[in-house]
């Protein structure tokens, strides 16, 4: 066996390349995320349950094309590399975003969304790159860092967005003031797509691509049996949906919940986001690589579910605003998690699998954010309604607490490093 990865030096600066593609393009996404609801409010006359239908609508279409295209985008990586698919997906992301600055319709704006959930592969393939540039052993700790720039990314990027399109904005271009930050957007991912045309290195070796497109395989169906057919692997993938499905009740019923319960303004929220975001960012940059190093991948997996259950629980039952904010700590744990995780399955397939094995778990994620809106925000609405009589308007979120429980009990069984066969055959 030989090892044909890149020598440390050329894998620091390749990370440094995609760390900085990521940053950029959460970022963007992150921009939007407060905007998007009110140009969709604007656009159906002011009504807010119009508005509220057509945002779930948007989701789950989302949802729906990450599921059939995430694998395709996932094993097309396999076969031209990760650089090609990065740059597919800036370039349907920016479209998007032009789309939905200058969309005279709902019609328009949908199609916009139809292209990014096509073509919405960066943060997948993102995490293949990590594979293909980062030793077995360090990638937890890789893993980790690549998800505070998503992290930080998504901090910065609401309130950037909410103050673009905010009243000091609105009193010098009035309702354009809506389609700035995705103007904004749009430039930022048009940077990052010339950045990865003309300076990202291309991080997996031909020989190690996969021989030839395999349509059958490039489906949710065959995306289930490639998990399946690596032991372990459609255990821990299980784990990661669990993870993804409960980590949409935050942002699907969060603001409404806060403001029903605590009182919470616009301005409290988006505090305690910034404040929760950054004890992630902390978490991922300073704890998961010396943590990791002492417990291990697996120990690592079990930290995150069941700090993150146990975070869960104490936000559902929190009486006010103040025991709420105490428990972001606890909630904090969960930042463990998903590094633990994506180091044991990418330990279980080769090189030539890695994009496979991302565009499998994004169609899972696709599957969690479509299902997910649906779930918790159906359960928090029945929860005030019977508010009188049950009073648990926390529901939903003791509902992610469960799920994150059924995910520790399952990492429990699944979550052990595989057998050295299966390493070295990674590692080849």
């Amino acid at each position: 066996m030989t090892d044909a990865s890149p020598p440390t030096k050329q894998r620091q600066a390749a990370f440094r390349f995609i760390f900085v593609c990521a940053l950029m393009n959460a970022i963007s996404f992150g921009i939007m995320i407060p905007v998007l609801p009110n140009l969709l409010k604007q656009m159906v006359g002011g009504d807010t349950a119009t508005a509220s239908t057509w945002n779930v609508v948007f989701s789950v279409t989302w949802g729906v094309m990450q599921l059939f295209c995430g694998p395709i985008l996932g094993m097309l990586s396999d076969r031209i590399g990760r650089r090609p698919v990065l740059l597919i997906s800036f370039f349907g992301l920016a479209v998007d975003f032009l789309v939905m600055a200058f969309a005279p319709n709902l019609l328009w704006l949908f199609i916009g969304r139809l292209i990014n959930g096509a073509t919405a592969a960066s943060f997948s393939t993102a995490n293949a790159y990590v594979a293909d540039v980062t030793a077995p052993q360090d990638r937890a700790k890789t893993f980790g860092l690549l998800g505070s720039a998503f992290s930080f990314g998504f901090l910065v990027g609401p309130a950037f967005g909410g103050f673009l399109a905010g009243d000091l904005m609105h009193g010098y271009l009035g309702d354009f003031a809506l389609r700035v930050p995705f103007l904004v957007a749009a430039g930022l991912t048009a940077i990052n797509w010339l950045y990865g045309y003309f300076v990202l290195p291309e991080s997996l070796l031909p020989e190690r691509r996969l021989a030839r497109f395999d349509w059958r395989r490039a489906n949710p169906l065959g995306s289930l049996a490639f998990l399946r057919k690596h032991g372990e692997l459609f255990g821990l993938a299980c784990v990661g949906f669990l993870f993804q499905l409960a980590h949409t009740v935050l942002p699907s019923i969060f603001v409404l919940y806060a403001g029903y319960r605590y009182h919470w303004g616009s301005d409290i929220v988006g505090l305690t986001m910034m404040g929760t975001g950054l004890l992630g960012v902390l978490v991922q940059t300073q704890l998961v690589g010396p943590v990791v190093a002492r417990i291990g991948e697996r120990g690592s997996l079990l930290l995150g579910t069941i700090g993150g259950a146990l975070g869960f629980a104490l936000y559902g039952l929190a009486p006010n605003g103040w025991i709420y904010l105490a428990s972001a700590p606890v909630f904090a744990l969960l930042n463990f998690m998903q590094p633990g995780l994506q180091g044991l399955m990418t330990r279980r397939v080769g090189p030539q699998e890695q994009g496979q094995l991302q565009g499998a778990n994004q169609g899972l994620q696709g599957i969690a954010s479509v299902i997910g809106p649906m779930i918790f925000g159906l359960t928090f609405a029945w929860a005030i309604h019977h508010d009188a009589s049950l009073h648990l308007p926390g529901l939903p979120i003791l509902i992610a607490s469960a799920l994150l429980v059924c995910a520790f009990l399952l990492s429990v069984r699944v979550g052990h490093a595989p057998p050295a066969a299966a390493r070295a055959a990674a590692a080849q």
